[in-house]
């Protein structure tokens, strides 16, 4: 039986550290060798981390990467590793090394550049013009990166044309709500169609506002989905491919005959690797079989990976919250327990002359029922100063959002005082929704470090806290917090709905213009009433300048702030 023995390593960079992602790499390549693999292969910019934006401009960061690629070669014995690099020519590549016995055989470059959402490879890389195969002894394998894979006609069928059974491809792909099934079913197409074995190796972690969700996957050469990774954890899969069978499917179709012959001879260079196959010395590791998230958790998870990754690759060990007795602080708690565990979360609980005694009540029962501690810094005798300060220039003018703005601010001033007291980093509490409309304090409650349930909707911050209560069995966040209705409580009576749509009205016009692009008679025709609408879009105009002094947050849907939607601060077009 014609088999080769593959080890995908699922691996947690760190943009920049060199010596930390080496180390892992080893670690990753010496477990892997006690099952003999014939490949052991590596994500994308597995070296580099990814992305490394910026610092791919500085020629020393080039250098110490190629440094780094050649730690790894020296311990490369008799079996093949794939490894993602940066390659340095008359330009740079986003490559990978194909490395024997301590030899760089060849290096792929990677053909199709990404440059929409959150890419912008054209911003730095060159792109690859080669679509090599390798063959050691009678297997034939490709590899190639990312992007490379999405086009129907592009490497992986020109490779798979060219005598590849198995093709691995490397990827650095974020996540996003509903990503996993269309990289499933993509690759699974890609694989019936070319008649080959596709092995998926995704990497796995936080970066800025990217979670890297891993599940990597082999698909056979039917297009069947015959092993999984984890998701949001590091692991390791090892595959043993069935090579007769890729080669009896390609027997019974004629039409790839054809194509062979349209793609002409001496196109793709061959490589060979002297080597011998390796016999191996355990079963192959049992595949991660368990079906894809429900939505709540796939997203829970993806909180708690993008924040435990900011907290620690920045260098933090703390956090600290401002406990307000609602629904988003409530969940980022919990979420940040999760993350970094109990001891390292404080709740800042700062109750102002609003605030009602249910607040109270609902931030010390969390705080009770997460285990962490709890401080209390009333501001009322802060606020009185205020406006005792402002009073000769305001004189007997109104209170209005001037006066709720100044609540706010002392909460965010108070937050980053214990932030830099304490060195710990203030976690923000505001959820897509509020960010879309600017229902939000600039230098107030958006003041701090880091935006968890930025990219979440209101509505999906409701579904998340009733998933997390009924997975523990129990009202860990307060059942009152999901029933009161919301309230900022920055004057006496105040609800949500005195400035907004309700929320399940507001979150699917946010969803058609914000994710969706649609025009303001598009959402219209959606059934929503044309002046919700109008006010709505306005508002998400308007409010582009505080959106750009936010916090960095963890995306989660297919079109966040920031990195995916860059909008004009200064314009004059208007769509409603």
């Amino acid at each position: 039986m014609k088999t080769a023995r593959i080890a995908l390593c699922q691996i947690n960079s760190t943009v920049g550290d060199f010596s930390g992602n080496v180390e892992k790499i080893v670690r990753f390549i010496n477990d892997a060798d006690r099952y003999k693999p014939d490949i052991i292969a590596f994500p994308e910019l597995a070296i580099t981390g990814y992305p490394p934006e910026d610092l791919l401009l500085k020629p020393q960061f080039i250098e110490d990467n190629l440094n780094a690629l050649r730690d790894i070669q020296h311990i490369v014995d008799d079996f093949i590793v794939i490894v993602g690099f940066v390659d340095k020519r008359d330009d740079i590549y986003n490559a990978i090394a194909v490395i024997h016995k301590k030899n760089i055989v060849d290096i792929y470059h990677k053909v199709h550049l990404p440059n929409y959402g959150v890419f912008d490879e054209y911003r730095y890389f060159q792109a690859g013009t080669r679509y090599p195969v390798y063959q050691m002894g009678d297997v034939t394998f490709g590899v190639n990166i990312c992007e490379d894979i999405w086009y129907p006609e592009g490497p992986a069928t020109i490779q798979a044309l060219s005598g590849a059974e198995f093709i691995i491809n490397i990827n650095a792909s974020p996540y996003h709500i509903g990503k996993t099934s269309f990289r499933e079913k993509m690759l699974s197409t890609r694989a019936s169609d070319s008649n080959i074995i596709m092995a998926y190796l995704n990497t796995v972690g936080g970066q800025d506002e990217l979670v890297f969700d891993g599940r990597s996957f082999v698909v056979d050469h039917d297009g069947n989905v015959i092993s999984v990774a984890k998701q949001f954890d590091e692991d390791m899969i090892i595959v043993d491919l069935d090579l007769d069978a890729v080669f009896m499917k390609r027997l019974h179709n004629p039409r790839r005959r054809q194509q062979i012959i349209a793609l002409g001879k001496g196109m793709v260079e061959k490589i060979i690797i002297e080597r011998k196959k390796r016999s191996p010395t355990h079963s192959p590791i049992h595949p991660f079989t368990s079906p894809p998230l429900h939505i709540e958790e796939e997203v829970y998870n993806a909180l708690v990976l993008g924040t435990r990754d900011y907290v620690r690759k920045n260098g933090f060990k703390k956090v600290c919250i401002g406990l307000s007795g609602g629904i988003d602080s409530s969940l980022v708690a919990t979420i940040a327990v999760d993350a970094i565990g109990r001891d390292n979360v404080t709740g800042i609980f700062m109750p102002s002359p609003y605030t009602s005694k249910e607040s109270r009540e609902d931030a010390y029962e969390l705080a009770k029922n997460l285990e962490i501690n709890i401080i209390e810094v009333p501001i009322n005798d802060i606020f009185e100063t205020y406006l005792d300060t402002l009073k000769p220039q305001f004189k007997d003018m109104p209170s209005n959002t001037t006066e709720e703005n100044i609540q706010a601010r002392i909460r965010g001033n108070i937050l980053m005082a214990f932030s830099n007291k304490f060195g710990w980093l203030v976690l923000t509490t505001g959820n897509k929704s509020e960010m879309s409309v600017g229902y939000a304090t600039l230098y107030g409650d958006m003041a701090g470090g880091f935006a968890v349930i930025k990219d979440v909707a209101k509505t999906l911050v409701y579904r998340i806290c009733k998933w997390k209560n009924q997975k523990e069995g129990k009202a860990l966040i307060p059942e009152r917090v999901l029933l009161k209705e919301p309230s900022a409580e920055l004057k006496s009576g105040q609800k949500d709905t005195d400035t907004l749509p309700p929320y399940e009205i507001l979150d699917p016009i946010l969803k058609a213009y914000v994710e969706e692009d649609k025009s303001f008679d598009e959402i219209i025709n959606l059934g929503c009433e044309e002046e919700c609408v109008r006010k709505v879009i306005k508002m998400v105009d308007t409010s582009e300048y505080k959106r750009r002094q936010s916090p960095p947050g963890i995306k989660i849907t297919p079109r966040a702030f920031g990195r995916d939607r860059r909008f004009p601060i200064t314009n004059r077009y208007r769509s409603w």
